[in-house]
């Protein structure tokens, strides 16, 4: 692998009420570091939000007003989900949910980037049949069989997720993995090249 250059990232999966717009009712972040997921500091929580679950969202993540009634709210984990997050690279698929999510609830919080999955995956693979993570683990073959939980839940969504990032970018330095997979207008996103230099081809 070639992650010496990485810096550690956070991969993280938010499940909402389905208001518009969503609060949360779901947070994890699971840590790759030197090359590796790192469940042992993985990090998931339920949240009661203000207001009721939707029906078309407990039919997607399982998740009831019951199940939540007794998690705090977010008010009460705000300060350390940003003292968790400020400062870092983050990952998810379909980074965009994510990133704007967060940043409506953590108005303060400035990332070091976001790296998209989601992105990763269409320029890397682009003949699997999809590119969501139903259709895209098939087609790698990454083996599920030892994650946690179920999907639609953050703390397996975002372990898959990181499993998905190593597939992936396994033999990529970070600079390559910054140009391929953070979104323009994003935070990390690459500077502009200088149109005198000859551009190069990553792959």
């Amino acid at each position: 692998m070639n992650t010496s250059t990485w810096p550690r990232l956070l991969v993280v999966d938010v499940e909402g009420n389905g208001q518009q717009p969503p609060d949360l009712v779901e947070l994890a972040v699971v840590p790759v570091d030197g090359g590796q997921v790192r469940p042992e500091q993985a990090r998931s929580t339920l949240i009661r939000p203000p207001q009721p679950i939707t029906r078309f969202a407990t039919g997607v993540h399982g998740l009831t007003d019951q199940d939540v009634a007794a998690a705090p709210a977010w008010p009460v984990i705000a300060d350390q989900v940003l003292a968790d997050l400020n400062g870092a690279w983050i990952v998810a698929h379909h980074a965009s949910t994510e990133y704007t999510v967060l940043t409506r609830h953590l108005p303060t919080w400035q990332p070091a980037g976001v790296l998209d999955t989601l992105r990763l995956a269409r320029h890397l693979a682009p003949d699997a049949p999809g590119h969501g993570l139903d259709k895209i683990i098939p087609h790698l073959r990454i083996d599920l069989s030892a994650v946690p939980g179920q999907r639609h839940r953050a703390a397996f969504d975002a372990h898959a997720t990181a499993l998905l990032l190593l597939a992936l970018a396994q033999h990529l330095t970070f600079d390559q993995l910054r140009a391929a997979a953070v979104p323009p207008n994003m935070p990390g996103a690459p500077s502009a090249p200088d149109p005198d230099h000859e551009e190069q081809t990553l792959w």
